[in-house]
């Protein structure tokens, strides 16, 4: 016959084991979720008509927009050129040297013909949230009201959510995926997405 106190600490043992259960379908279940949206964003170009086109910052090496930024920059500049909006925001601060992801983005612009005066270089930002913190600080300065967002695919879905926190009126359009975007890569900014979107909503950033 086992000690009462014995039944007890199996009781207890079973309830924690169960309620562990219980978060780890919960945090499976919340994980689908993200991801599903992740994916339908990654494969659904929303570009229409609009007042701004905003471009996403990444990698610059001593002032010239990494293999990932180029294709976000040339993924705006096609929507540029089929009259999706008039006005090109780069976004980005500085990235360990004496160049900013934003400014890079604007000289990368310039040098394809864009006009000056036709790009708002955003060069504060360090993350995906303050970049769009400035955004909405930028739109509302300038009087937009609707903006296109570029960025990889993986990223937009995060993006759009913080956009629409802010009160925003966004559609995304991700850039090309590369020959060189392996599915590694793939899986980890799917993972890294997944985290940092939790992370925001439960205010933790």
């Amino acid at each position: 016959m086992k000690h009462p106190a014995q039944s007890r600490g199996i009781a207890v043992l079973r309830l924690l084991a169960l309620l562990l259960l219980a978060c780890l379908l919960v945090a499976a279940g919340w994980c689908r979720w993200v991801y599903s949206q992740i994916e339908a964003y990654a494969g659904d170009d929303q570009a229409a008509p609009s007042d701004a086109i905003g471009v996403l910052g990444a990698a610059e090496y001593d002032g010239r927009p990494s293999p990932v930024f180029r294709a976000r920059l040339d993924h705006a500049l096609f929507l540029y050129h089929h009259s999706i909006a008039p006005l090109i925001i780069t976004l980005g601060g500085a990235g360990g040297d004496q160049f900013s992801e934003g400014a890079v983005g604007r000289e990368y612009l310039m040098a394809k013909g864009v006009p000056e005066q036709a790009i708002i270089a955003e060069t504060e930002s360090r993350n995906t949230e303050e970049s769009a913190r400035r955004i909405a600080v930028i739109a509302r300065a300038n009087g937009i009201r609707r903006l296109v967002i570029v960025s990889d695919g993986t990223h937009l879905f995060r993006i759009h959510e913080i956009c629409a926190a802010d009160g925003l009126d966004v559609l995304t359009s991700p850039r090309p995926r590369a020959n060189n975007d392996s599915n590694t890569g793939q899986f980890q900014r799917i993972a890294h997405e997944i985290a940092s979107y939790t992370a925001w909503r439960l205010h933790l950033h």
